[in-house]
């Protein structure tokens, strides 16, 4: 077979096989077609996630205390949880990245074919003439392996800069589990009270709507019999129901009290369980040094340490970019075969060393710097901003607590005024209509200003804890999964308390 016949039969076969892969290209690219979920496998996929999200939970034994409700949502608590799972990814990628400063060890091994031999044939650089036949050194068929060392320093150096940014990301995880769990446990104070004074207060309000709509048809009828002048009736039944439409407001706030608190612990809905009729905590007194609250704040909260560690991580980025500018040193070590037979040597040892540098890449080392001092100074601001923003939440949790605290004083004292009256207007009731009416009357205010004591109460808890929680404390231990619920509840009351015997220097209210 002649050259130019060799040629034409390559040109042949090349067209052959790039038509044939262009067909299965297009072939494979008109499969794709977008396929929706059937109605089965959305179903499928609610079932499992409804299973998954109350799957592994203590089931309620007894009443719900708050330090147990507290660690039920801490838990439980599928926000909480995410934030879990995030930060043990985040110390996965850590754990990936230490591995890419290895240098890189490669082990090949491959079999190659070719449907002719290949070859060659000499001539003479002067004259031009052919001096040997064509003759071939490699085999058709041949198996080769290879075992490869290679060290790259740029590569390792950018690697550890890497590996130091996921460190930090995984501290970056930590503080956001922090700000969640503290916030968790913030929602959990602000429901848990109301709640508490619903289970408490709803039926009353229940018995009391029956008897205020029972006074409602008897004074309609009382009018309808004129027993008593139009306008006094009427300003009666407006009086009743104006406390009607009161009294279903605050049964309302009751109900979604308890429903809200119900979410935070992950209790599926419609689970019947009882809050413990535990007695209401002494509020702690207001705080005597908010400076000293103020510094810790600047110490503990999560968000500042997460800016802080933000810092770090980007100027691990800066100083990756500014490596990449130096000489690269590259080490090469490695093993090879080749079952060729007309090898002299079908086995030997590769070793290299390369230096080289893009030396016109220094150009970019004034921008690099400019970038790194505007880098840092923006990070400072940053946080600087954010630790404004923290002492203003520390003040104002402060001045909030204190108006919650004279708040509850006010709704205190009204309950004790509106209870005198209800116990007046009971002694001084007689058989007539307008005296059980006046009756009526004091009962649902008694019962307004005491649901009103327990919202101050709920909001003063609501107030102390935005304290606790501008300031950063941490109430969990080390380990969640592995405690129970009780074991969890009890930890979290131990720490609350000497937290609150420390910065708070509670005082007996």
């Amino acid at each position: 077979m002649n050259r130019k016949t060799s040629t034409s039969l390559l040109a042949r076969h090349g067209r052959t096989l790039t038509v044939s892969c262009l067909t299965l290209l297009l072939v494979g690219c008109g499969t794709v077609k977008p396929v929706p979920y059937t109605a089965e496998e959305i179903k499928d996929r609610v079932t499992t996630d409804r299973i998954g999200m109350y799957a592994d939970q203590e089931p309620v034994s007894g009443p719900i205390t708050f330090h147990e409700a507290a660690a039920r949502a801490l838990k439980y608590n599928l926000d909480y949880r995410l934030k879990l799972m995030e930060d043990a990814l985040s110390k996965s990628l850590h754990d990936v990245s230490t591995y890419e400063m290895l240098p890189r060890v490669v082990a090949g091994a491959g079999y190659v074919n070719r449907n002719n031999d290949s070859g060659g044939r000499s001539i003479g650089i002067e004259d031009r003439v052919e001096t040997l036949r064509p003759s071939t050194s490699q085999e058709r068929e041949r198996g080769l392996a290879s075992l490869t060392f290679s060290w790259n320093a740029l590569d390792f150096g950018v690697s550890y800069y890497r590996a130091q940014q996921k460190a930090d990301q995984v501290l970056m995880a930590e503080e956001r589990r922090r700000k969640v769990a503290q916030n968790v446990l913030q929602d959990v104070r602000n429901s848990y009270w109301r709640a508490l004074g619903a289970q408490q207060l709803i039926d009353r309000v229940d018995a009391l709507l029956v008897r205020v709509n029972s006074a409602l048809v008897r004074s309609k009828q009382v009018e309808k019999d004129g027993l008593m002048p139009q306008a006094q009736v009427l300003a009666y039944q407006r009086a009743l129901l104006d406390a009607v439409n009161l009294l279903t407001l605050r049964r309302q706030d009751l109900e979604l009290a308890r429903a809200e608190l119900t979410a935070l612990m992950s209790i599926p809905p419609g689970t019947r369980y009882r809050l413990a009729e535990e007695p209401q905590r002494a509020l702690p007194a207001m705080p005597a040094d908010v400076e000293a609250l103020e510094l810790l704040a600047l110490q503990r909260r999560p968000e500042i340490m997460e800016e802080w560690y933000r810092k770090r991580v980007t100027e691990n980025d800066i100083k990756a970019a500014k490596l990449l500018l130096w000489p690269n040193l590259n080490l090469d070590a490695g093993l090879q075969y080749d079952s060729n037979r007309y090898n002299y040597n079908p086995s030997w040892v590769d070793v290299g060393v390369r230096l080289s540098w893009n030396v016109l890449k220094l150009v970019q080392w004034p921008a690099l710097q400019r970038a790194h001092e505007h880098q840092n100074k923006t990070d400072d601001m940053r946080r600087m901003a954010l630790s404004m923003a923290v002492l203003t939440q520390v003040r104002v949790g402060t001045m909030r607590y204190g108006l919650s605290l004279a708040e509850l004083e006010f709704a205190e004292e009204s309950l004790r005024v509106d209870q005198r009256l209800l116990n007046y207007a009971k002694a001084a009731a007689k058989s007539r209509f307008d005296s059980e009416l006046e009756v009526i009357r004091a009962e649902a205010r008694a019962l307004l200003a005491e649901y009103q004591r327990y919202v101050a109460y709920a909001n003063a808890q609501a107030a102390w804890g935005r304290v606790y929680n501008s300031v950063g404390l941490d109430v969990l231990p080390k380990e969640i999964e592995s405690n129970d619920v009780k074991t969890l509840a009890s930890a979290i009351e131990s720490t609350m308390q000497e937290w609150q015997g420390i910065v708070f220097k509670t005082a007996a209210k």
